[in-house]
């Protein structure tokens, strides 16, 4: 499937081979600067190279077009605060061509494919690992409220949310551990968050709030060890 090659060939032409350089005379000039067209001749020339099938040639010239035109439209609407938001749409869209284009390539391709039970299975474990799951433990251990000075202290020296991202990213990481059957990635999981975690509750010297922070990483442990196992049955 012609995918991978584009997909690869993307991450080649978007990452590795363009200078920060040009991303930074693009910023500046927008649809003026030379550096966008070269950009663009780039991903062509690279589309071409990885499809290694001259008779594709259409292919890799809707690849270059659409992504000047979804690079042009980043650069023209963007701003310091909605940069990082750009990024994310810009670099979706370019997927979702290359998937569009891959699919229109493959007739034969049947969406049942893709939603069979297997796959459905995994994609609603993945789903309630993340908010349904941070919901779930957040209920259960709201009935132990530790509120202290250093745990005041705590909160307002970490970042916004990043307990709730981190608990989604190792539940998430936990349940591709056990999927793929290294279950000592879950053991040096535990220890990596034991190491950073419980240091700064060794210096808050509270009992109680170790209890609650340790309650609710075993919960997002368990959960995601119990998920786990569930699909893979």
């Amino acid at each position: 499937m012609i995918f991978t090659n584009l997909i690869f060939a993307h991450l080649l032409g978007d990452f590795i081979l363009q200078p920060n350089s040009w991303v930074a005379d693009k910023e500046v000039k927008k649809g003026r600067s030379i550096y966008l067209y070269f950009h663009v001749f780039i991903h062509i020339i690279l589309a071409l190279v990885f499809l290694w099938d001259l008779k594709l040639w259409w292919i890799a010239l809707i690849i270059g077009i659409t992504h000047f035109f979804i690079d042009w439209a980043k650069l023209k609407f963007q701003t310091s605060k909605t940069k990082r938001t750009w990024f994310f749409i810009d670099q979706i869209l370019h997927i979702l061509i290359i998937a569009a284009i891959s699919i229109w390539y493959f007739p034969y391709f049947k969406w049942n494919d893709f939603f069979n039970p297997e796959n459905l299975k995994i994609a609603t474990a993945v789903i309630f690992l993340t908010i349904p799951c941070s919901i779930l433990i957040k209920t259960v251990i709201s009935v132990w409220t530790p509120i202290t000075v250093e745990h005041s202290k705590l909160q307002t020296e970490s970042l916004v949310n990043a307990g709730k991202y981190i608990g989604i990213l190792e539940r998430l990481l936990v349940f591709v551990f056990i999927l793929v059957n290294h279950w000592e990635g879950v053991g040096f999981m535990i220890a990596a968050k034991s190491v950073f975690r419980f240091s700064d509750l060794a210096e808050a010297k509270q009992r109680k709030l170790t209890e609650y922070v340790l309650i609710g990483t075993l919960l997002s442990f368990g959960i995601a060890v119990l998920t786990g196992i569930l699909v893979k049955i």
